[in-house]
């Protein structure tokens, strides 16, 4: 499958408009924001702007390519729900089915009513997560670093983070099955280790492990050639330094990527973090998504099922189910399909867009989007943790969209 590249004219940008996302690029680096960046806009199949600018690593002053390779962490989560929705389409479960029927271990769970670490005070769950409650991020579960509950304290305690696990990832569920939720299923909307518990879902399910499953299901049939669960020795130089904002406010390191734990395959793949790519291998993915199912001659997915996962699942939108803002993100107007964020009104959420968008990102400030009204795609790749430091991916939003003049 080779890039189909166009003329920005011939998809409906303006050239002239366009040249503004690349002189935004080039400003984040000159003013120390960004180490590196590389941002790909793609409309009607064909790639009208491709462009990378700055450092894939400072130290060694390697050049930002379009061969760089990104820890695109939260990235991975959509590339999990696709292969959960493909044994779904193979009649192993319904979206409303408790996740006990192949998990019995998340039978009879308690929930976090109060109280603090040491004296958490909990009650019975009203009834079991279902695979839906995981897609949506409406479990209860949540992760250990939001600092937020004496739940999330238990999660750092008990080591329970993903990417990163020392053991096996059955080993892992079983101990995170143990702990209490933060809220009774399907009640609130809580960013979690959902993903992960998915993950091993489709290893459950289809007697396989993970990271095989989604090797042999998604990557290899879109020949996303660079994306794994590790960077193997060979591409090693091609791997991106991941950066924090110093106390100078510019890029420090955070993680050289020749001694990064990403060096080694994993002892627990993690679903809901644990890839690395390039941008274009994750632009594959999007046209797949965009084409409803199918890319090129590769079909994933049936058309219904994608509409389905990319339609908002919450009873309205994020903000009213419990978190109004996450990372840089304001979530009014933003609901949530399964394994996605939806925009239902680009008012309320005071961004350009169109309802019907869907988009995620990375802890390291990796983002996409994907509009099928305006039939476009946009990917996103740098590497600076966390994607709250700075407005970067609003601010591409504005600058994709301004482009547009059809």
């Amino acid at each position: 499958m080779h890039e189909l590249i166009a003329r920005p004219e011939t998809v409906g940008l303006c050239s002239r408009r366009i040249e503004r996302v690349e002189r935004w690029i080039e400003k984040q680096v000159a003013v120390g924001r960004l180490a590196g960046i590389e941002v790909m806009i793609n409309r009607r199949g064909y790639t009208a702007f491709h462009r990378c600018h700055g450092k894939r690593d400072l130290a060694r002053n390697a050049d930002a390519t379009p061969e760089s390779i990104y820890r695109i962490y939260s990235m991975t989560k959509p590339l999990t729900a696709v292969a959960v929705m493909m044994l779904y389409e193979e009649g192993e479960f319904q979206l409303d089915e408790p996740i006990t029927r192949y998990l019995p271990g998340f039978a009879a769970q308690r929930v976090f009513t109060g109280g603090g670490y040491g004296a958490v005070m909990t009650e019975p769950a009203t009834r079991n997560i279902t695979f839906r409650d995981l897609l949506t991020h409406t479990s209860g579960l949540t992760y250990g670093f939001m600092q937020a509950t004496p739940v999330d304290a238990m999660y750092r305690a008990q080591k329970l983070e993903l990417p990163g696990a020392a053991e096996p990832l059955g080993d892992f569920m079983e101990r995170l099955a143990k702990v209490p939720l933060i809220a009774q299923p399907g009640t609130q909307w809580n960013y979690s280790l959902s993903s992960d518990v998915l993950g091993h879902l489709v290893a459950v399910i289809s007697g396989r492990p993970f990271d095989e499953f989604l090797r042999e299901r998604v990557i290899h049939p879109l020949d996303m050639v660079d994306t794994d669960f590790f960077v193997p020795s060979s591409k090693v130089n091609r791997f991106a330094a991941n950066y924090e904002k110093g106390g100078d406010g510019r890029p420090r390191l955070l993680e050289d990527p020749e001694k990064s734990r990403f060096l080694q395959p994993p002892k627990a793949p993690s679903g809901g973090g644990g890839l690395v790519g390039t941008a274009r291998d994750y632009m594959r993915f999007c046209q797949m998504l965009l084409g409803r199912g199918v890319h090129g001659t590769t079909r994933l997915l049936g058309r219904k099922t994608v509409e389905l996962m990319t339609i908002n699942h919450l009873n309205g939108d994020m903000a009213a189910m419990g978190q109004p803002r996450f990372a840089e993100s304001n979530y009014h107007g933003i609901g949530f399909g399964l394994g996605f964020s939806v925009t239902l009104d680009p008012a309320r959420a005071q961004i350009a867009g169109s309802p019907g968008e869907y988009a995620w990102g990375g802890v390291a400030s990796t983002a996409f989007w994907i509009d099928p009204k305006e039939d476009m795609a946009v990917v996103m790749m740098t590497q600076l943790t966390p994607s709250s430091t700075y407005p970067i991916r609003r601010e591409l939003r504005v600058l994709a969209y301004q482009a547009i003049i059809d």
